[in-house]
């Protein structure tokens, strides 16, 4: 299931690591997740639903569901889709509710850590945000759950629009060299912690928050404990589910799972894939599919039209793939994981039309039907949300400097509203100059603030920008009405 060619990314061979799943030895490769080195076998399985005992796989490949949870090193309810694989490691299929062995968890003393700004989220926003903290003079901890930065970033083989500040023509994956690179240059004042999750946000004592992560390294987990002027939270989003019947079957994949495996870690979700969902995101996970050496069969959307940019969709038909609008998927079957899929028509208000069904052989279901921002920790702080449908789901409402009702906590990217990354970046940008700002670094602040707000601007002004730009202007009203408390 490697990827041998691929005519964007070279995914050079790299040393094997022998580890056991089911107690037998099988070998992935270095820089694998526990998830990518056992689908690169062929396991699709990790674990059974507790009361029919229904086969669960892969889903989102960020740690965001719970799809991949398995039994590591006799620790339960390992996200095994953001573990990086370690030699000898002991990997077990999770049938029932996981068992707390012995081991202990918290090897060691707890850490306190006092910082300027904590940026949790290393994507597009979290990344900018820091950086642009960092060039201020501020101090900054960069926080992420997955061992890698980047966000999507680092799985985005497509070139990007827009003007020559946002990286216009340049690929994701080489974004994210460069904004690594930009970090590296700030390291004076940018600590990164990777591997690291954020379990808790609290207001304490002399305008302070406390934030509560677990890093987990060599010698076990460690609890730390970071007191901090301001935060900025740039946590992403989380991939939307459909209902059918199968859609729990392993081969049903969420679009940014299926990049994770294919152009991160180099292997193939599957041989044959029906894409749900014509937006750009289908349209361009399509095409990097195609790219990958795997057959799509065709791309299914419920509306009357495209969602999507055409000149994504025109090279999808110049490779023989069929787009069908005012269609849906009603079922997938299988025996343990995804063999084929029902297609029908639908009529303009998304009921089925009879007998108009089709089969579709194929072992992948990607469902690309958008995303939810991810909030949680936004919510535990006092963060006010409200339920926008134009930014994807509940949102933080937030100013346009990007600070939300709670004075010192800042929202970017996904978490504030599903955009582009471009956007993602800006208001990054935007977020990061406006907390170093309000503790006193304020070096070129008005002239830097201007030029994110024309540059999001211009990015919204555009038929595909339309309905965040309302988004956006919901999210101010909202703020107006409700008045802030700072």
């Amino acid at each position: 299931m490697r990827i041998k060619n691929h005519p964007v990314i070279d995914f050079k061979k790299k040393k094997k690591i022998s580890f056991y799943f089911n107690n037998k030895q099988i070998f992935g490769e270095e820089g694998d997740t526990i998830a990518s080195a056992l689908y690169a076998n062929g396991v699709n399985v990790f674990s059974h639903s507790l009361r029919y005992q229904r086969p669960r796989g892969f889903f989102c490949g960020i740690g965001k569901c719970s799809s991949c949870f398995m039994t590591v090193d006799d620790v339960p309810n390992v996200r095994t889709c953001i573990t990086p694989l370690k030699e000898k490691m002991n990997v077990i299929v999770q049938d029932k509710v996981g068992i707390l062995s012995n081991k202990k968890f918290f090897d060691r003393d707890k850490k306190i850590i006092d910082v300027e700004i904590v940026v949790v989220g290393s994507g597009p926003a979290g990344l900018m945000a820091a950086i642009t903290a960092a060039k201020q003079g501020a101090s900054v901890i960069l926080i992420d759950e997955n061992h890698l930065v980047g966000g999507q970033l680092i799985k985005q083989t497509h070139r990007f629009f827009g003007s020559k500040e946002e990286k216009a023509g340049v690929r994701g994956i080489d974004i994210a060299v460069i904004l690594m690179n930009n970090l590296a240059e700030y390291k004076k004042y940018i600590k990164l912690l990777l591997s690291t999750s954020v379990i808790g946000c609290y207001k304490a004592e002399n305008n302070r928050y406390k934030v509560i992560a677990v890093k987990k390294d060599k010698d076990g987990d460690n609890l730390i404990e970071i007191y901090v002027k301001r935060i900025i939270i740039a946590c992403g989003a989380m991939e939307n589910m459909l209902a059918f019947p199968g859609n729990d079957l392993p081969g049903v994949y969420g679009a940014g799972g299926v990049q994770t495996l294919m152009n991160v870690y180099g292997v193939k979700p599957g041989k044959r894939v029906l894409m749900v969902g014509a937006g750009n995101v289908g349209l361009i996970v399509s095409y990097q599919l195609l790219q990958a050496g795997i057959t799509v069969d065709r791309v299914i959307e419920v509306m009357p039209k495209i969602g999507g940019y055409h000149v994504h969709a025109a090279k999808l038909r110049r490779c023989g793939v069929p787009i069908y609008t005012s269609h849906s998927i009603i079922e997938t079957y299988g025996k343990g994981k995804v063999e084929g899929a029902v297609v029908v028509e639908v009529d303009d208000v998304c009921n089925p039309i009879p007998d108009t069904e089709q089969n579709v052989e194929c072992d992948t279901i990607c469902l690309a039907v958008g995303l939810t921002p991810s909030i949680r920790l936004l919510d535990q702080i006092g963060v006010r949300t409200e339920f926008i449908p134009e930014a994807g789901g509940h949102v933080a409402i937030h100013d346009s400097s990007m600070q939300t009702n709670v004075k010192g906590v800042y929202v970017a990217g996904d978490s504030s509203g599903i955009e582009e990354a471009s956007t993602a970046m800006i208001e990054g940008q935007l977020a990061g100059i406006s907390a170093a700002a309000s503790l006193g670094y304020d070096e070129d602040v008005r002239e830097i603030k201007k030029n994110c707000r024309a540059n999001l601007n211009e990015f919204r002004a555009g038929p595909f920008g339309e309905i965040p730009k309302i988004g956006k202007e919901k999210i101010i009203c909202c703020l107006k009405e409700g008045g802030i408390n700072y």
